[in-house]
């Protein structure tokens, strides 16, 4: 059965997710996940939906909530509590579903990650962002980008591309990547 999301109506906040990063402009999508503030670059994130329609994929490990029809694409959502932590978050009034751009070589896809609220567009500068630690985070340190310094706290920034690693997810799920065979899964 296939489900189909409505993208919500273009509102003001949305509008401002159009805008471009530049090097001296870097500008970075906010949101909560777990009570920690992640960003991911706003170059990146192509939408923000409202959550639910999620169809699940039987035999998929637990951060792969489910895929979405996003105006006739099959779209895969990825719960990134589940992702670093491995437990799967709860839906929540505020939760909802970002849709971000991965590359994979000369293909791009478009993944749907699952945060518990959105909360802003931000500016950070270069000088204001740290190098990601090499211990003592709570998700891996190949998933940080860095840490950008706001308002006294520090923001995760997450490196897209590791996190939603369409080979390593592919792996993980025991699934082939796009253009290939389904690699069959012996034993569960």
């Amino acid at each position: 059965m296939n489900t189909i999301v409505q993208a919500s109506p273009v509102t003001e906040k949305s509008r401002q997710l159009v805008t471009v990063a530049t090097p001296e402009n870097a500008q970075y999508l906010t949101f909560l996940l777990g009570g920690e503030m992640f960003a991911v670059g706003i170059l990146h994130v192509k939408e923000i939906i409202e959550f639910g329609n999620l169809t699940e994929i039987p035999m998929m490990p637990a951060f792969i909530r489910g895929v979405i029809n996003l105006r006739g694409a099959v779209v895969p959502v990825i719960d990134l509590a589940a992702r670093f932590a491995g437990e799967p978050s709860q839906p929540g009034k505020r939760t909802c579903i970002v849709i971000v751009e991965v590359q994979d070589g000369d293909l791009s896809h478009d993944v749907g990650i699952m945060v518990d609220a959105v909360s802003e567009v931000l500016e950070i500068p270069a000088n204001e962002i740290e190098p990601p630690p090499s211990f003592g985070a709570r998700i891996r340190a190949d998933f940080i980008q860095g840490m950008g310094k706001v308002a006294g706290r520090f923001v995760i920034l997450l490196n897209i591309h590791r996190v939603l690693s369409v080979d390593e997810i592919a792996t993980l799920a025991g699934v082939a990547t796009p253009g290939e065979g389904v690699a069959h899964r012996s034993g569960s």
